[in-house]
């Protein structure tokens, strides 16, 4: 014993390999590192043993649900990742409708701090699929300097976005990269109805400068006045007013046209590490996962390095954390949201971004000449509104109805169908921007031909007039002259007489 003691620092040790949890996100690498160097030193502590963490993205949430969904067409049994973190609620919702992710009931003790629902929209999985992990609002970020040197109004509500004078003025990302900001049009769609909704999303895709893949790329840009209007996640929205001042950025949600929507986290079908993706889970909705939602950086339990400013999932956390809370709204007192369906948000998902991909940013050009050219016609002052909103009306026709688009979300990971589909959109936007353009310019030349009849009208009658001035001068001067013809005469005839 006592020589086994003796030579036990010179044998090679062993230690068991370390695990390596993968997850793929969209979460920008704020969160990323984070939530890895967190998770990491919690599993330590708890567990007494080292975890690797790896954070993937593949572009973006339509990205990377992209990816799971082609990965599983092949690989029925598991796609050699854990986990998708983030996203929104919607692509959850479909990849538990597809079979795609596995259930896990966290603890009671975390679950039962956790409501159900938020204003009608769950906040978790009723067979325990997925769980939202932080919550998101959507709304306007604006700023106020550029608008007051371009005269435009501090946004309200979405339609504020689709006044002439902001054209080019509008950032948005591109929906087929950003689930925010297809978040921001679903919620157009669902709360001005869809024929409405596809009006408001096109006018605003028309004033719509440039349409980045990140969104990201959109609070900076209004930050520096290359955009007065950007289309923007909260937390964004908070961050560049954190950085840059109140006075000079602002924020709005529209009363009763927008959501607090889920963020969610689940686990993949086949996960290789599921015991450590259940910690994971764990983790990110226990109260120390939530506080770094929640608290500045450098704060006790709070993020090392950048704040992330979030709304967590736990009501009790926004009074227990009271002032030290960097988030400046508790999601659980908001009133006046909308009434969201997530289940026919989910159905369209892909397809809603394919349409609004295909017919306004991949057509943008198109559109823009459209939209300038009814614009220029409501300049008219004798064009009529009725011929204005006619042709506004053929600009933002959607070429399907939701109910469509909802059954097509069932057959979109068929290509053929898909590339189908994608290919009259192009061809349907096309010729329905050319029919806008076509009635913005027949009411100018109607308008222009009323108005010369009118003009025509109105010298025809002068000229009338004219004439009747006239030739009642001349009865009257004939008058006149008979008159005094008659007068010599009877005066030659008395003097006649008299002789």
């Amino acid at each position: 014993m006592l020589l086994i003691s003796s030579l036990q620092p010179l044998l090679p040790q062993v230690h068991a390999a370390t695990r390596t949890l993968k997850i793929i996100t969209p979460h920008p690498e704020s969160v990323r590192n984070e939530y890895t160097a967190a998770f990491k030193s919690w599993y330590q502590q708890k567990y007494n043993d080292a975890v690797d963490v790896q954070m993937p993205d593949f572009g973006g949430t339509s990205g990377d649900l992209k990816y799971i969904e082609s990965q599983f067409q092949t690989n029925k049994s598991g796609i050699g990742f854990d986990m998708m973190f983030g996203g929104g609620v919607d692509p959850f919702i479909q990849l538990a409708k597809d079979g795609y992710l596995a259930p896990y009931k966290l603890s009671d003790s975390i679950l039962s701090q956790i409501p159900k629902d938020l204003a009608g929209i769950p906040m978790y999985d009723p067979n325990y699929l997925w769980y939202g992990a932080a919550l998101s609002g959507f709304g306007i970020m604006y700023n106020r300097p550029v608008l007051q040197r371009l005269g435009l109004p501090e946004p309200k509500t979405w339609t504020d976005l689709t006044a002439p004078s902001a054209v080019g003025w509008v950032s948005a990302a591109d929906t087929r990269q950003s689930g925010s900001t297809h978040m921001a049009y679903e919620i157009m769609l669902q709360g001005y109805g869809w024929q409405k909704g596809w009006q408001v999303v096109t006018q605003i895709g028309a004033n719509t400068k440039a349409f980045p893949t990140s969104s990201t790329n959109v609070p900076p840009t209004v930050s520096k006045g290359d955009a007065a209007y950007g289309l923007v996640i909260d937390y964004y929205a908070w961050a560049e007013i954190a950085t840059n001042g109140a006075d000079k950025i602002g924020y709005v949600m529209p009363e009763g046209l927008t959501v607090v929507n889920p963020d969610s986290i689940a686990i993949l079908k086949g996960a290789p590490n599921m015991d450590v993706a259940q910690r994971f889970e764990e983790f990110v909705l226990s109260e120390a996962g939530q506080s770094l939602w929640m608290l500045p950086a450098g704060a006790p339990g709070g993020p090392q390095k950048d704040a992330l400013g979030r709304m967590g999932v736990i009501p009790s956390l926004y009074s227990k954390l009271g002032s030290k809370s960097i988030v400046p709204v508790n999601p659980f007192n908001l009133k006046s949201t909308l009434n969201y369906d997530t289940v026919t948000g989910s159905a369209h998902y892909s397809v809603l971004n394919d349409m609004i991909g295909s017919m306004i940013i991949d057509q943008h050009d198109a559109l823009l000449a459209a939209w300038n050219k009814i614009n220029d016609a409501a300049k008219v002052s004798s064009v009529s509104s009725a011929s204005i909103d006619a042709a506004k009306a053929a600009l933002s026709v959607a070429p399907i109805t939701q109910q469509q688009a909802d059954q097509y979300g069932a057959r979109w990971q068929d290509q053929v169908f898909r590339n189908q589909q994608i290919t009259a959109w192009r061809q349907f936007a096309t010729s329905k921007y050319n029919n806008a353009t076509t009635l913005a310019n027949k009411a100018v030349s109607d308008a222009q031909a009323a108005a010369a009849a009118a003009q025509a009208a109105a010298t025809a009658a002068a000229q009338q007039q004219q004439m009747m001035y006239i030739g009642g001068g001349v009865v009257v001067i004939v008058l006149i002259a008979v008159g005094a013809y008659a007068a010599l005469k009877r005066k030659k005839e008395a003097k006649a007489v008299k002789k």
